[in-house]
């Protein structure tokens, strides 16, 4: 038998959160190397799984079956494609990066009990978050990763709820109830579109005898399966609303704003760089390849939806005087982009979703994690807190611009790519829509620049007089991520040739292909 790689990869972290959870509450140093140790493990194996990966290969490749609950066909089947190898990677690289930001962002502000041990607790959670969300992207049985979608909802209501931002600017007590609100709201909505996503997951099975992948593409293969609309409609919605909770899609997007404005910086990053894009995800490996009728059936109205999430998400960013929801919108209408290149049904289109599920990752944690150095030493989150930094901390400013224009999708960033593959796909199949869509990219550059102007530069504020610049943890999180946007950004050949194969299967799928532009004959 083959080593299993996908299996340690996601098993890794989760020993890790148990090895760091039973550190000494004293050894509050040594929980988090520990931590961050087994990250860096998880992220050589990623590395490994993504160099063993061979884009002209099979469909699903490094895979691994294994009975589990016999009686109900559930198997623990894994494997991976392009994009979930892709996004695989992307979460093994980021977590490191996050447990070094939020190095100091649990310790407790005094220590009355020896037994109450939150910086153990904060870094175990934060790998078990990890170990779910790479076995979500590996997994090949609907139930398994039915489990996973909902499992990971725990610890990230207890890294909203339990180790909020302290940089809040009301009392402690309207903190508490502010970050008990956001938990709370963000664990309603996923959980009932997961209820939902339960029901359609059971229907699934009564039609097709089978929660694996392979067996359902099988059986659509000989003519062994068949749904009849109707049904097969009903379950894409019931599989749809799950993920649309997640990704967030308008007007299933309220709780984003408040989990990450209440949550740590580190945590934001989690939510909306990591947890966030298991729903886009999910659309493209469950959506399309179960339902493929029913996903052209509804593309109308989801590209609609899409395009309000670009636009509203834009506006609301325009006008927040909070960093946080700034980024937090801006990501709403960022996943509106990806979401519609997922449903342009063209291969620009969902290659573009792709690769911006990659780079908006990157981008957002560089943004966000400078922020989040940039709030820890005001002690403030209001945009007009600020004023003049770029004088006392060029370095801090500079990463904070660099992250900024990321965001806008500047050419010869990471981003723009991606931005562009969507609105080109677009484009060719809803001409209309593509136009309405490029409106977003104008809004991105009003809130990114104005957001810049009012915090890094014009006169220097007594309060921000003083501030210390970026130092080397914080230099160490922040530079590889910015030398990734920008190598990404002039050469992103690399995961283009890892993605295309596996957006052809998904056109295959839902047997679409590219419209041929139109071309006058010769006079």
């Amino acid at each position: 038998m083959s080593f299993p790689l996908l299996t340690a990869t996601a098993a890794l972290p989760a020993i890790g959160a148990v090895a760091t959870a039973a550190v000494p509450a004293a050894r509050r140093t040594a929980a988090k190397w520990l931590a961050l140790v087994f990250s860096l493990a998880t992220l050589v194996l990623a590395g490994i799984a993504l160099a063993r990966f061979e884009p002209g290969g099979e469909r699903y490749q490094l895979t691994e079956s294994h009975a589990w609950i016999k009686d109900f066909g559930v198997r623990y089947e894994l494997g991976v494609d392009g994009i979930g190898v892709a996004l695989m990677a992307l979460t093994a690289l980021l977590i490191p990066f996050v447990i070094l930001a939020g190095w100091h962002d649990a310790d407790p502000l005094e220590t009355k009990s020896s037994r109450w041990r939150p910086t153990q607790g904060f870094f175990a959670l934060i790998l078990m978050v990890e170990a779910m969300v790479i076995l979500s992207f590996e997994a090949t049985d609907v139930f398994l990763f039915y489990i996973l979608f909902e499992a990971m909802l725990i610890p990230m209501y207890f890294l909203i709820g339990g180790f909020g931002d302290r940089a809040h600017t009301g009392s402690d007590e309207n903190a508490a109830a502010q970050r008990s609100y956001a938990a709370v709201k963000f664990l309603l909505y996923n959980l009932v579109g997961g209820l939902i996503m339960l029901a359609a997951v059971i229907g699934l099975y009564v039609v097709a005898g089978t929660f694996s992948l392979s067996e359902i593409a099988e059986a659509r293969a000989n003519g062994s399966l068949s749904m009849a609309t109707s049904t097969e409609r009903w379950l894409f919605l019931g599989f749809f609303f799950a993920f649309a909770v997640k990704a967030p899609l308008w007007p299933l997007h309220t709780w984003l704003p408040n989990a990450m404005g209440e949550a740590t910086s580190p945590v934001a990053v989690l939510i909306t760089a990591v947890v966030d894009k298991v729903g886009t995800f999910a659309m493209l490996r469950f959506c399309l390849q179960l339902f493929p009728e029913a996903s052209k059936w509804a593309t109308p109205v989801i590209v609609v939806l899409a395009l309000i999430s670009i636009v509203y998400g834009a506006l609301l960013a325009v006008g927040q005087r909070d960093i946080k929801r700034l980024i937090a919108y801006a990501s709403i209408s960022h996943f509106g982009f990806i979401i519609l290149g997922i449903f342009a049904m063209t291969s620009q289109g969902q290659s573009g979703a792709t690769l911006y599920m990659v780079n908006h990752g990157i981008s957002t944690a560089a943004l966000m994690l400078v922020a989040g150095f940039l709030i820890t030493r005001r002690g403030s989150r209001l945009i007009a807190d600020y004023g003049g930094v770029q004088k006392v901390a060029p370095v801090l400013a500079g990463t904070f611009l660099i992250g900024g224009l990321a965001t806008l999708s500047l050419p010869g960033l990471a981003p723009f790519v991606s931005e562009f593959l969507v609105l080109v796909g677009t484009f060719s199949a809803y001409p209309a829509a593509g136009i309405i869509a490029t409106t977003g990219i104008v809004l991105a550059a009003l809130y990114v620049l104005v957001l810049y102007q009012r915090t890094m530069t014009g006169p220097v504020k007594a309060e921000v007089q003083g501030m210390a610049d970026l130092k080397v943890r914080e230099l160490v999180v922040v530079l590889p991520l910015i030398a990734l946007l920008l190598f990404l950004g002039v050469y992103p050949k690399p995961l283009t040739e890892i993605v295309n194969p596996a957006v052809q299967h998904t056109m295959s799928d839902v047997q679409k292909k590219d419209p041929q532009p139109e071309v006058e004959a010769a006079k």
